[in-house]
């Protein structure tokens, strides 16, 4: 319960500081207020699913999600939103001193989806592989969603992962598969994550 209480504020006092550089007091109060709720949601689903154990590893990774990976997180938080939003539900069970929160449903019944410590739609034989994006994230921090960003673009207009691609197991032969097959796969954090866990799509 602590920790979703300080999850809350400290995604209160980033809406608040974002607000007030956008613009003064106004600024303040609408970031304020956006902040609030974001992170009453967040708050709730780390306090509610046990995200963090009450140990040393649990609270480290808690202070990481909420400082040097903030970014990331909040990003989670408005991903959770839109998710809770539909209906979907949380994984107390998966999420139970896991450092992430899971979701039962996912974005698509063929993909799971993982943004800062929020996934979605996973199960036991690709959780390893949503981890290590979970990692990912704490480990770049700030960075790491715009390198992401980045490389889906690049790849997207400039293809070169066409030189190394599996052509004969996974030919490019529609334009759905351009992205399913061809980009998804081979942009720089999925790539290490199907090398630990999973088999990229065929």
């Amino acid at each position: 319960m602590v920790l979703g209480i300080i999850s809350a504020v400290v995604h209160l006092v980033l809406g608040a500081l974002l607000g007030q550089a956008a613009g003064g007091t106004l600024g303040l109060l609408i970031g304020a207020v956006v902040g609030v709720l974001v992170g009453a949601a967040f708050g709730w689903a780390v306090a509610s699913a046990g995200t963090y154990a009450a140990d040393a590893k649990g609270i480290f990774l808690f202070v990481v999600d909420h400082t040097w990976s903030l970014l990331n997180t909040v990003a989670g938080a408005i991903y959770l939103i839109g998710h809770l939003i539909v209906g979907h539900q949380l994984d107390r069970a998966a999420s139970a001193g896991s450092g992430r929160v899971n979701v039962v449903e996912g974005v698509s019944p063929r993909y799971a989806t993982t943004i800062g410590t929020v996934c979605a739609g996973s199960s036991p034989g690709i959780q390893r592989h949503e981890d290590v994006h979970v990692f990912q994230a704490r480990l770049l921090g700030p960075l790491y969603l715009p390198l992401v960003a980045l490389n889906y673009a690049l790849f997207t207009i400039a293809p070169v992962w066409l030189l190394w691609h599996d052509h004969t197991n996974a030919p490019i032969n529609r334009f759905t598969r351009y992205f399913e097959i061809g980009v998804y796969p081979h942009v720089w954090n999925e790539a290490i994550a199907y090398r630990i866990q999973g088999t990229p799509p065929r």
